[in-house]
């Protein structure tokens, strides 16, 4: 601590622990975020793009390795599908579109089929981010 003759004591603020503080928080968080992450087990394509940014809750239509359809993590038929869509195609026109990298483009162009007949006006489809190797 210094002394002023003029105007009494100053001291330092020391931000060390504060700093010491905020990097464990940004460890234990960087190691406990993949862990949070749950879904489906399906292999996504990669591709190069920038991240959707969602202003509104949407549908996500997953297809499986299998061909299995499901819609919200719940696995329905395309005649499901359909209906479902198109009971809430009103209020949502956007719904996101997962596919497993091993599906056929027939089965994606089947699913896309229906939810456009249900009168969803957007699809975005879902893939990871490639890594860039240069």
């Amino acid at each position: 601590m210094k002394i002023n003759k003029n105007r009494g004591s100053l001291s330092d603020i020391n931000i060390t622990p504060f700093v010491d503080v905020m990097l464990v928080l940004l460890i234990i968080f960087m190691v406990t975020a993949p862990m949070m992450k749950q879904g489906l087990d399906i292999n996504l394509p990669k591709t190069k793009g920038a991240a959707i940014k969602s202003d509104q809750d949407r549908f996500t239509v997953t297809i499986k390795k299998d061909n299995q359809i499901s819609l919200n993590k719940e696995n329905v038929t395309l005649v499901e599908l359909f209906d479902k869509l198109k009971a809430a195609s009103a209020e949502n026109t956007s719904v996101f579109l997962e596919a497993d990298s091993d599906v056929s483009y027939g089965k994606v162009a089947e699913v896309m089929g229906e939810i456009k007949s249900a009168g969803i006006d957007k699809i975005g489809m879902v893939t990871l981010a490639k890594e860039l190797t240069r």
